[in-house]
């Protein structure tokens, strides 16, 4: 693949389709964007090998398998230079399906799925143990409204 390759409407088109539905086979996103499988089968390789496509996932519904207290957490660290060590920890928190490195006034911020507040007040428990964690400020999550990707052009 050529290193100078630029992203067009076409592969924004094709994004966008797949972005809807990850499964949705080639044959029929080519038939919404007006070309052929083939055409989609190779801008997807090409997509993938720049970076842009990093592969797909699976969007599971947590609640439907007992999981239902969602929040997030903004953490404070006692110094900046403890993010990655601390980071290496909280990967390995089973809880936790979302690390984001953030501006403003959190070091950390983080998704968190548990099964009742019970189970989220052990993850508690186990958060506050962290090294380098002063501490944090947690925002539950009643409803998940929206969830889509980004409408590209």
């Amino acid at each position: 693949m050529s290193s100078n390759y630029q992203i067009d409407n076409i592969d924004l088109k094709i994004l966008n389709v797949l972005s809807k539905n990850a499964k949705m086979p080639y044959t029929e996103v080519a038939k919404k964007v007006f070309v052929s499988g083939g055409t989609v089968h190779v801008r997807m390789r090409k997509l993938e090998k720049m970076g842009v496509v990093r592969g797909t996932k699976l969007d599971i519904d947590y609640s439907k398998l007992g999981y239902n207290t969602s929040s997030y957490m903004g953490i404070y660290l006692e110094k900046s230079f403890l993010y990655k060590e601390t980071v290496k920890f909280l990967k390995k928190i089973p809880e936790i399906v979302e690390i984001h490195a953030i501006t403003g006034q959190y070091t950390i911020f983080i998704k968190i799925i548990c099964k009742d507040t019970s189970h989220f007040r052990n993850f508690l428990d186990t958060i506050h143990k962290v090294k380098g964690i002063t501490r944090t400020e947690t925002f539950m999550s009643f409803e998940e409204t929206i969830k889509e990707g980004l409408a590209l052009n």
